[in-house]
């Protein structure tokens, strides 16, 4: 267990827009930053960090909160596991109280294989300093002309060529049968176990936060098959979710607003060691929709670097189709036959090799243009399928003015009327319509500023009530949250204001309801209580919410305000605070009444007797004369 001290200094050197910057690339806009969310995908960036409260919320998801509950959301970590990540990245020194048998079984699985995995690196790094690792792993990294430097950049190691050297050092240091096999490591088989990677050198593959999370193992044995190896689908290691070198090279991805996509291992360390470190690797795989969204967050122009290999190209080059549709602007680079990023650096040099980069980029589209028009010549049939193609990988921009921009070009190019591209991708986008229809999209939720649609039948007056009421209730917590404890010009508080009409009112929602009665109860102490004793005290609904009202400034969409004839005045004086205040409680109380009062128009309809028909029209009569003591106070006309 980490101690409350421990703690307290963590929460107190965190740096929000260091810990989201380590993910995603921000862009700054007035006060606050801004980026594409990194937990659903977007084109448009609607996920805002406030570096002055601490704070980050995303306006198309809605997920909110602090630097802990960042980490915990985008490392799937506890709560103990992201401070001990934050701790690790401040420099923090945990020492941790004893815990107890409950609290040791409670220890994560994703930790425990996070250390065995760590363990495993460490001795797979240590095996290359053995006599058998330097006469056959270093002997490989030096005739690659690898350096010692990239060696101890990327931890590369050796295994040694024994069916359990691993197995025996890690059950020696205490890591459990169970847990070597979840992580990867050993294979069962007839009642045993042996070593995954024996003989081999070892690339480890790390997570984008520098974890390490699995390996791959290249055979130096001209008859070890296969020539690599890799670690299988873990709970911590998902290959369509990873990309070799991005922890190593985000940083340098995000300042030069480029990222070059290789194919293996040793692309990215030779780049690496002569100074291209905006680099990463798909490891041999198909590129997928999260990788590119991987890359997304820290630069929107991929370039990929094409092996000199003819033969499957054009099934190369249709896998780009994925970048294409995640909005992000694409390049390609041809390597001459035989060569490839490598070894065509080797052979160059760096200076050379950088120039050729920069020469030799060409946009995507107009590449597979140029290629389609020279493969297709005056080939009836192959022009007809090169313009489907190309038409193909357009229609995958989600920008409109892109595509017609594109279209344009390659009516210029393959020589054909625009028209008939243009109706060519509305086919193809109809048809992707069609089939996102029958499938299951991300659909973000409502934001809550936004006024709910009308509706044509009988609820949508209950309904619209209902969010109003809900509506008045959050703005009671942020005037209570935000204010609580400004002065108003009589020299009270306006807590004290509040509590007062708080006591003829129930709050509907029950985390509502928890924050006025928290923040009552804590008034004994003489504390000043503000959001942030919720946000780090209060339960994951309560903290949402908080983060939520306190995110930035309050606004109401022009709908709201025309439609409910909601009011939000400037708050910077005492006198027009407590007017906000006054005017919020009044229609928080105006709006349950009407509630009231159609509820019990509800009951006189459904009334059996004489007597409780009588008692029903007593009660409208009631309370409709509190709604004008209301409306009278407020300066409104209601409706008889």
């Amino acid at each position: 267990m980490i101690p409350d001290s421990t703690i307290t200094e963590i929460k107190n050197r965190i740096d929000i827009e260091e810990v989201v910057g380590d993910f995603v690339s921000l862009k700054r806009k007035g006060q606050n930053l801004w980026a594409c969310c990194p937990f659903h995908d977007e084109k448009t960036p609607s996920f805002s960090i406030s570096p002055v409260k601490g704070f980050y919320k995303c306006f198309g998801c809605g997920k909110g909160g602090d630097s802990i509950d960042f980490v915990m959301e985008a490392e799937k970590l506890n709560y103990l596991e992201a401070l001990k990540y934050l701790a690790k990245k401040y420099g923090i020194e945990i020492k941790e109280e004893e815990l107890s048998d409950d609290e040791l079984k409670e220890q994560s699985e994703r930790e425990s294989l996070y250390i065995v995995l760590n363990f495993a690196k460490d001795y797979f790094v240590k095996s290359l300093s053995s006599q058998e690792g330097k006469s056959i792993g270093h002997s490989y990294y030096k005739e690659r002309d690898i350096t010692d430097d990239i060696m101890q950049k990327f931890e590369l190691g050796y295994t040694l060529d024994k069916w359990d050297g691993l197995l025996t050092a890690a059950k020696e240091a205490g890591h459990s049968l169970d847990l070597l096999e979840k992580a990867g490591l050993v294979i069962p088989k007839d009642d045993r176990h042996y070593d995954r990677f024996r003989g081999r050198v070892v690339f480890p593959v790390h997570n984008v936060s520098g974890r390490v999370v699995a390996f791959g193992a290249r055979a130096l044995k001209k008859d070890d098959k296969p020539k690599y190896i890799n670690s299988p689908e873990t709970p911590v290691y998902h290959k369509s979710q990873i990309l070799y070198g991005l922890f190593q090279g985000k940083q340098a991805i995000r300042q030069q607003e480029n990222c070059y996509l290789v194919e293996g291992y040793t692309d990215v360390t030779r780049l690496h060691q002569i100074g291209i470190e905006n680099v990463v690797a798909s490891s041999g795989t198909s590129l997928t929709t999260d990788q590119v969204q991987l890359v997304g967050r820290f630069s929107k122009q991929l370039t990929v670097l094409f092996d000199g290999d003819t033969a499957g190209l054009q099934a190369s080059l249709r896998g780009v189709d994925i970048i294409l549709a995640n909005g992000l602007d694409v390049k390609v680079v041809m390597f001459p036959q035989g060569h490839d990023p490598d070894s065509y650096a080797q052979e160059l040099g760096a200076n050379e090799f950088k120039v050729f980069l920069e020469d030799k980029a060409q946009d995507f589209i107009h590449f597979r243009l140029n290629l389609l028009a020279e493969e297709a010549g005056n080939d009836p049939l192959k022009k007809a399928a090169a313009i489907k193609d190309v038409v193909g990988s357009i229609s995958q921009m989600p920008d409109q003015v892109k595509r017609t921009v594109y279209l344009q070009e390659a009516s210029n190019i393959l020589q054909i009327e625009e028209r008939v591209l243009i109706g060519e991708m509305n086919k193809v986008l109809r048809q992707t319509s069609k089939s996102r229809a029958t499938s299951a999209e991300y659909v973000p939720p409502p934001k809550e500023d936004v006024a709910p649609q009308q509706k044509t039948d009988a609820t949508s007056g209950a309904y619209d009530l209902d969010n109003l009421i809900t509506f008045q209730e959050r703005e009671s917590i942020r005037l209570l949250l935000q204010y609580g404890f400004s002065e108003l010009d009589e020299g009270k508080r306006l807590h004290q204001y509040l509590f007062s009409e708080f006591e003829d009112i129930v709050f509907k929602d029950p985390v509502h309801a928890q924050i006025i009665q928290e923040f009552k109860d804590l008034l004994s102490t003489n504390k000043e209580i503000d959001a942030q004793h919720f946000i780090d005290n209060g339960s994951p609904e309560v903290r949402k919410l908080v983060i939520d009202i306190t995110h930035e400034r309050h606004h109401v969409s022009s709908l709201w305000k025309d439609k409910f004839k909601i009011r939000i005045p400037s708050e910077t004086e005492a006198s027009k605070l407590e007017h906000s205040a006054f005017t919020n409680i009044m229609r928080l109380k105006q709006r349950v009444v009407r509630k009231l009062i159609e509820e019990n128009l509800d009951k006189l309809k459904e009334a059996q007797t004489v007597e409780e028909e009588s008692e029903y029209q007593q009660m409208h009569h009631e309370l409709k004369l509190t709604e004008k003591e209301i409306a009278d106070q407020l300066g409104n006309v209601i409706l008889k």
